[in-house]
């Protein structure tokens, strides 16, 4: 819900702040005032292009701000409005609000923000979508369009239609998928049985290597160690025989094991308790000669002895390096390489019984889509009878009472062009993101008329008409919104002008509804009423504001707007009449 609008420098309007209630609320002026600018600050609000020559004379920028809520009843707007502050890092005022606003240069720049976060204007277009539908004095030419009718027909059966159309998208999604793939394959079935062919050469190549993971640099190390394999059994040989002493020739001299055990002795046969107090020690230090030479012992025996090992690492590490010239920096890597090359080769397979078996997934999937499309076909032209017959029977009291509305469903042929048609029950059909169907609201205006799409048989008081009935239809569907309504009421007058306004009044029983209007038989049905003012600084420079009325200004605004008899008595008894009627209306209503 919309509770205040702040707007500075639009149009006529300096400074204006407006705040705004539940149930319906109307916005009345002299021609000229400002009041369709604080429909333009709405559709500010709501992302709408930015207009340079919006901003008023003389000023730098025009700046509007509103402050939104969102109704604990309408759990579907909380989670996007919700979503939409979560994504953008927006917060909430202190109150729960949420402040958005919009800033318009002179220069024609625009800047958004929501919640304290700079954000781009498409976000406050996400952010208002679920809260505010502002319905302009063109706006109503929307409700020409194919798409916003077929959109108006699965809200009224969003009950029956929804899960339909869920079940329509998810299925032609998985439709087109295959069928893609399919066509990807026949058309590309050479290029990709030689892709197919180079990977299962490659992957030959390497299986027949049969490399380990990091078994290059494995080898790279022994390599380096057998290159160097005489000066290390040399070097490990004279450090055995200093250790044990030389085994072959024992006249050569002791080792340093034998000189140790010597040295132990002497010292164990001395009586002195300082000495053979060294004993131990000593003692450990054979220990550990013993283990360095059993150690250098097993390293001698490890060592080669047969001239070609080195050879066969070398050899080794060549088909190694041929596969890394290939494929990868390193092992590892073409390990992984030939991983995702099985991979890849699985999905290739590109014989005639792979196609045959696609083709028939295809098939499948596409009988899925027709049966799915057939039931929401079903489910829309059921609908179509009764949206037609309550939009009807709203019209009958909007002075239109001989008027009837269809709403007819279709089916949408497929273009020459078309990427996917779909055959159902023998035609090619357009299988769209919505269905096959489109939908064509057509108006018989009187009895007798021909029924005609709505482009061609409805005026602009009788358009305006027909979208308010249809609002008024839908509004049991979406409940807490915020409708604008800028001048829907235009080109009625007399008892049509009186049912538009029971018609608003009953709209603001589920939905808050703000509506600039002319008439006063529409006025007088508000909940709350705004007047916005004009006034002249005496310098040629015009200036509007936005005021609440009180009760008494409300019978002299009324009055005003019955031809301008505010300042009569009579006047002001025939709005204080119609204020009257209108309690009384909407006590019936």
């Amino acid at each position: 819900m919309l509770t205040e609008i702040r707007i500075d420098g639009l149009g006529v309007i300096s400074t204006a702040t407006a705040q705004f209630h539940e149930g319906l609320t109307v916005l009345t002026g002299e021609t000229g005032a400002g009041k369709t600018m604080v429909v333009t600050s709405l559709h500010l609000l709501s992302g709408a292009r930015a207009d340079a020559g919006r901003v008023r004379l003389g000023a730098d920028r025009a700046v509007v701000e509103g402050r939104f809520t969102v109704d604990e009843v309408n759990t579907t707007a909380q989670k996007q409005v919700q979503e939409v502050l979560e994504s953008a890092a927006a917060e909430r005022d202190d109150d729960g609000s949420i402040i958005a606003i919009r800033t318009v240069g002179s220069d024609g720049r625009s800047r958004a923000h929501l919640g304290g976060r700079g954000v781009p204007a498409s976000v406050l277009a996400d952010f208002t979508a679920p809260l505010l539908t502002v319905h302009g004095q063109n706006d109503q030419l929307r409700l020409q369009r194919p798409d916003q009718q077929l959109s108006a027909l699965d809200q009224f059966a969003a009950d029956s239609v929804g899960s339909l159309l869920r079940k329509y998208q998810v299925q032609r999604r998985s439709w087109l998928d295959a069928r893609t793939e399919l066509l990807e394959r026949t058309a590309r079935s050479r290029e990709l049985a030689l892709e197919a062919d180079r990977l299962k050469h490659s992957l030959s190549e390497i299986d027949a290597i049969a490399p380990e993971p990091g078994e290059d640099e494995r080898i790279v190390d022994e390599v380096r160690r057998l290159s160097d394999l005489d000066s290390l059994r040399e070097a490990a040989a004279v450090a055995h025989d200093a250790l044990a002493g030389p085994a072959d020739s024992p006249e050569d001299g002791s080792g340093a094991l034998e000189l140790l055990g010597a040295a132990r002795a002497r010292i164990e046969s001395a009586h002195d308790p300082a000495l053979t107090a060294l004993g131990p020690r000593l003692g450990e230090a054979i220990a550990v000669v013993v283990d360095l030479t059993t150690e250098l012992s097993g390293y001698l025996s490890d060592l080669p002895s047969d001239p070609g090992t080195l050879d066969s690492l070398l050899t080794r590490q060549a088909e190694l390096k041929s596969l890394t010239r290939k494929y990868a920096p390193d092992i590892d890597g073409v390990i992984a390489w030939a991983d995702e090359a099985r991979t890849r080769l699985g999905s290739l397979d590109v014989s005639e019984e792979a196609l045959a078996a696609l083709a028939a997934e295809v098939d499948i999937a596409a009988d899925r889509v027709r049966e799915a499309a057939r039931k929401l076909t079903a489910a829309r032209t059921k609908s179509a009878g009764k949206l037609a017959s309550a939009v009807s029977a709203e019209l009958g009291g909007l002075a239109m009472g001989k008027a009837k509305l269809e709403v007819v469903v279709r089916p949408v042929p497929a273009s020459p062009q078309d990427s996917a048609p779909l055959t159902v029950d023998g035609q090619e059909l357009h299988a769209g993101s919505t269905g096959v169907d489109e939908v064509e609201f057509r108006l018989s205006a009187h009895s007798g008329a021909q029924s005609l799409p709505l482009s061609k048989s409805a005026s602009g008081g009788e358009l305006s008409r027909v979208m308010l009935a249809l609002e008024v239809v839908l509004a049991s569907s979406d409940h807490g919104a915020t409708m604008v309504f800028d001048e829907v009421d235009a080109g009625v007058g007399g008892r049509a002008a009186v049912e538009i306004g029971r018609r608003l009044a009953r709209l603001a029983r589920t939905h808050q509804v703000i509506v600039v209007t002319h008439l006063p038989q529409v006025a007088a049905f508000a909940d709350t009423h705004l007047v916005v003012d004009k006034s002249d600084d005496g310098k040629g420079k015009v200036n509007s504001g936005v005021r609440a009325l009180t009760k008494d200004e409300r019978v002299i605004e009324l009055a005003r707007m019955l031809a301008g008899l505010d300042d009569t008595e009579t006047g002001r008894a025939h709005a204080e009449e119609l204020l009257e009627t209108a309690r009384a209306e909407r006590a019936l209503a």
